[in-house]
């Protein structure tokens, strides 16, 4: 009873934490503008594995069948310190009609901080139930103000804020079972310069609303040393309502907007192999529908297009490779390698998400610095392709909009930490 009492304690004291830097905007670094960033522990193997492997209460949100691997209730709270960097590298650009511009942007990156926390609680020998609460999706680049896109975009942000909770079962020995439902608060923002030809005004578009589903995942086991996880995400349909606001030239057309926003369902195979007391081998395969986001189409109050632009992004696939070494009982040392499959193409590239595919190399150790806490850190740099862009947005607007043509080059590095605690 007591652990039970401290538990809760914890939590409500982690959950004031976490509610403070989750406000942060964050920066997409998986495919399309999702956030695979949820555990430090398993951003050391580069997610390798996340599936399977079950090491802490993180598996809530990974596979929330791994639950009942865990044989005490247990908290973790984790920060992802994210720095993205971008420079959009000009190659012949047409500025818009009658304003000239030749600035490239600065650079498109800024600090984020994407936190979590989880519970996992034991509540029979083969039952658990759990929580998490994350950021899974978010996005934001942002332009100087007089760059020569201005009139494309100059601010880009989403943000997201989940709430996870979960059931786990263990049917037999060698099979468990889990589900989970997701309670998911989104809020946008998109700004751009307007072209009034012998002068400028500005927009700004603003939306949230909440959205709703659910997940699903399994844990087979064949063999002491050897776990199997699949785990099943569902999409999250956002109906986003909120504003638009012009500058003071245009501000009569002020009003009410509205915009579906489709965040994607997921599919991954993972697995863990105990080489030895030492050595553990992780892998993860993990597709991605992003082929729903087709356009980001804009509605005012009456309906009328306020703005299209075509996405036609792809479904996307990501690939990992993960090591674990155990070097001592308080120590364990992880490496990791991972693809990553950029959603866009090139054709329908736009300067509010200028990605490309990308290679994750990653390290990470875990310190058991207590009987019943342990402390987690991870390092992760990406290599991005650069990614070609020639966007006009239409054809319709290319006059007024100007033609955006050249190259992104484009890195990121990720510093986290994670604490957890056993009861």
């Amino acid at each position: 009873m007591r652990n039970n009492q401290v538990a809760i304690g914890l939590l409500s004291r982690a959950l004031s934490v976490v509610a403070i830097p989750i406000l942060l905007p964050s920066a997409a670094h998986g495919a399309g503008f999702s956030l695979i960033e949820q555990s430090v522990s398993a951003m050391g193997n580069a997610y390798a594995g996340a599936a399977a492997s079950a090491e802490d209460a993180t598996t809530v949100y990974f596979n929330p069948a791994g639950m009942v691997y865990l044989p005490q209730s247990q908290l973790v709270v984790g920060a992802h310190a994210i720095r993205p960097s971008g420079h959009f590298n000009n190659e012949g650009s047409v500025s818009a009609l009658g304003r000239p511009g030749t600035g490239e942007g600065g650079d498109l990156g800024s600090w984020a901080v994407v936190p979590n926390l989880y519970y996992s609680h034991v509540v029979t020998p083969d039952v658990r139930i759990g929580i998490a609460v994350n950021a899974p999706f978010g996005l934001k680049t942002e332009y100087d103000k007089d760059w020569i896109g201005r009139f494309q975009a100059v601010k880009s942000e989403l943000k997201t804020y989940n709430i996870n909770p979960a059931v786990a079962f263990r049917v037999n020995d060698r099979l468990s079972l889990g589900l989970g439902v997701s309670v998911m608060y989104a809020d946008a923002e998109l700004t751009r310069a307007v072209n009034l030809v012998t002068s400028e005004s500005s927009a700004n578009i603003s939306g949230d609303d909440w959205g709703y589903g659910f997940n699903l995942g399994a844990i087979y086991q064949p063999a002491s040393d050897t776990r199997i996880g699949l785990t099943y995400r569902s999409r999250v349909v956002q109906h986003l309502e909120g504003t638009v606001k012009f500058g003071q030239a245009l501000a009569a057309n002020n009003g009410k907007i509205s915009a579906n926003l489709d965040l994607p369902e997921s599919l991954s195979l993972s697995a863990v192999h105990h080489v030895n007391e030492q050595w553990e081998l992780l892998g993860d395969i993990s597709w991605t529908r992003w082929s729903q986001f087709n356009e980001l189409r804009i509605l005012n109050s009456n309906g009328t297009v306020l703005s299209l632009i075509p996405e036609n992004w792809r479904n996307t696939m990501r690939y990992s490779l993960g090591v674990s070494y155990r070097y001592n009982p308080q120590w364990k040392l992880r490496a990791g390698l991972a693809y990553d499959e950029e959603a866009m193409n090139e054709r329908d590239r736009t300067t509010r998400i200028p990605g490309n595919d990308r290679l994750w190399l990653t390290l990470g150790a875990g310190w058991d610095f207590s009987e019943k806490d342990r402390l987690d850190v991870g390092y992760a740099h990406l290599f991005l392709r650069d990614a070609r862009i020639d966007d006009n947005q239409s054809s319709a607007s290319a006059g007024f909009n100007g033609r955006i043509t050249g190259s992104y080059d484009s890195d990121v590095n990720i510093v986290s930490v994670q604490w957890s605690r056993r009861f």
